[in-house]
């Protein structure tokens, strides 16, 4: 049944896009101004963006598939089905993890017209303002605080009414959002039994789990809240049926999918620096190779494994590293690749009664058939909707212990160190559904965590897997966050809102003591694919970092990074959100530096 769901074909029609070349002989031009790699999250957006000046031709290069007509990637409660181990993933899997029982795990990444914004769970926020001030704060560019980057969510977001259309009165506050951007937004529209009962339970624990009016407000995210989807109309909204679809009609807009860039051709020194103005590509191993060349600028976006990956083909990266594996220098920065951080997932199960979840869908075709067909017909029910309720981000107790010996690891006082998502069914990646139960599901996200990985080169052959090890869990800090989160769902599972719904703790879920807990979170948690920091932005005088305060690759010319890579800690926020803040202000940033765009074409 996965194979059949992921792969199937829509039946309905879906807006043709336009412009769009399998093959590099069909280009229409072989220069561009911008060479944009990765028709992803952020690489779609500078797509739309720059092209808003028809004198401005762009090139976006993908290396997988389009999107269209992949039901996976359009029908909102299926998005697990996309990956991984199918051709709309890159099917990565991170090196034994230490932290993790020596364990390994996959990490998708979308490979596809969109992205991770095609093949993510929908989840939608865009972190806390502490984030974006401490963002300044590293970069020395008050462009980056919070006060200047709060505009750019009213050009990206469009919040749209639920698929249900019921009254959202107190579920959100409208005056924090867009209503005429890019990426379609809206509220669950499909109300489950439990959701009172996550309400009651707030309130009865509103010391601890407050219940906000709106969970995605940067100023205020500690507290629960209606989780917040990237949905429209029952379909899932993505950079590619926004951004993308939005330009794709532009003559100046191409775009080349199911092309594998190689690694950025050196085309000479400008001002004593490196020039990486072009891009070599190829459709697939041993076949014929090609490249283009940009007058202005090449432009990463594949993303916090991918952009660190072609940085370091190209001779960009530690010399070491790039000797071990015969790779010729260009630029000696040790800072390419490292820094990996990444959200861990921590599974907690608890046992329900009754048939209220949704570990029907899951076990059984015929429902989720039927509830197939109603989605089909109507873009309504529970196949219109992403997974998870509510959502809700918490801090620490200011007196715990730690905090004796350990800095706080947070953005600042309005920053998360913790998320908790409910879902009403199994929700444990590392462990099958069993063939009998119900089950509710509070999994916890350790939001700010101290461990930092790499990404590196397993050899010099461009299509290779790189080896990725974020070393999950392996600081006295991320240890005692994640046990401290779990104590934190199980009390809110035990408010006496629940009494007649759950059972109790399923599983390892069950130890209450420190030691009992640890062997839980070493034998369940993964990621929950939110890897950055691989490409990390600094000021432009500072020994670390990979791009400046304007996202160039600090000692290369003609050459920027913009995608999640950048951001050198992880946000409040699953990250798809600050992504697209990112992408947006650094839009307006290559506008600004571009000699021939006129002041009509500026969103500053």
């Amino acid at each position: 049944m996965v194979v059949k769901v992921f792969c199937l074909v829509l039946g309905f029609a879906l807006l043709a896009i336009a412009r769009i070349y399998e093959r590099f002989e069909d280009l229409p031009v072989v220069k561009y101004d911008y060479v944009i790699v990765g028709a992803g999250t952020a690489g779609n957006v500078l797509a739309n963006r720059l092209t808003e000046n028809a004198k401005v031709q762009v090139l976006v290069i993908e290396a997988g598939p389009s999107d269209e007509g992949v039901l996976a990637a359009t029908a909102p409660f299926l998005a697990p089905k996309l990956t991984p181990n199918t051709p709309y993933d890159w099917n990565y899997t991170v090196v034994p993890q230490i932290g993790l029982n020596n364990r390994t795990y996959a990490q998708p990444r979308g490979r596809l017209l969109g992205g991770s914004s095609s093949a993510n769970f929908l989840l939608h926020q865009f972190g806390s303002s502490d984030d974006y001030d401490r963002l300044a704060r590293i970069t020395g560019d008050v462009g980056w605080s919070w006060s200047k980057m709060k505009k750019y969510i009213f050009k990206h977001e469009k919040i749209v009414p639920p698929t249900d259309n019921h009254n959202t009165s107190g579920q959100y506050v409208p005056a924090n959002h867009g209503t005429i951007g890019m990426v379609s937004v809206s509220l669950r529209g499909f109300f489950e039994t439990i959701d009172a009962k996550v309400i009651a339970a707030s309130k009865e624990l509103s010391s601890e789990f407050p219940h906000l009016p709106d969970g995605a407000t940067p100023e205020n995210i500690l507290g629960l809240g209606w989780a917040q989807q990237t949905v429209g109309g029952g379909v899932r909204s993505s950079s590619s049926t926004s951004y993308l679809r939005n330009a794709n009609t532009r003559p100046n807009l191409s775009v080349l999918i199911k092309t594998q860039v190689i690694k950025l051709i050196n085309t000479g020194s400008e001002n004593g620096r490196p020039a990486f103005r072009g891009v070599e590509f190829a459709t697939g191993p041993s076949q014929p190779v090609n490249f283009v060349f940009a007058k202005k600028e090449v432009i990463l976006s594949a993303g916090s494994i991918g952009t660190p990956r072609i940085l370091l083909l190209s001779g960009i990266g530690p010399r070491d590293d790039l000797a071990k594996v015969g790779i010729q220098i260009h630029i000696d920065n040790p800072s390419v690749g490292d820094n990996l951080s990444d959200h861990v997932l921590i599974p907690n199960v608890f046992e329900v009664r009754g048939n209220a979840s949704l570990d029907g869908l899951q076990r059984d075709p015929a429902q989720l058939q039927s509830a197939l067909d109603e989605w089909t017909a109507s873009k309504t029910g529970v196949i219109a909707n992403s997974r998870s309720s509510h959502i809700g981000f918490f801090r620490l107790p200011k007196n715990s212990t730690l905090f004796l010996t350990t800095a706080d690891p947070a953005s600042g006082p309005k920053a998360a160190h913790w998320e908790m998502i409910v879902s009403n069914f199994w929700n444990n990646p590392s462990t099958p559904l069993p063939p009998t139960g119900n089950f509710l599901s509070l999994t916890a996200v350790l939001i700010s965590p101290t461990s930092r990985g790499s990404v590196k080169l397993a050899s010099a052959d461009p299509f290779d897997k790189p080896l990725i090890n974020p070393k999950m869990v392996t600081t006295e800090f991320d240890k005692f966050a994640v046990r401290e989160a779990v104590r934190a769902v199980k009390r809110f599972a035990a408010a006496k809102a629940w009494s007649d719904y759950v059972i109790g703790p399923y599983g390892s879920l069950a130890g209450t003591s420190d030691a009992e807990i640890d062997s839980h979170v070493r034998q369940g948690s993964s990621s929950i694919h939110h890897p950055l920091g691989t490409a990390a932005i600094s000021s432009a005088d500072a020994r670390k970092g990979v791009v400046d305060q304007n996202l160039k690759v600090k000692g290369a010319m003609g050459l920027r990074v913009v995608d999640a890579s950048v951001w050198p800690f992880l946000p409040s926020a699953h990250t798809q959100g600050p992504t697209y803040l990112v992408a947006e202000r650094a839009a307006d940033i290559v506008i600004l530096d571009s000699q021939v765009i006129s002041a009509d074409y500026l969103h500053l």
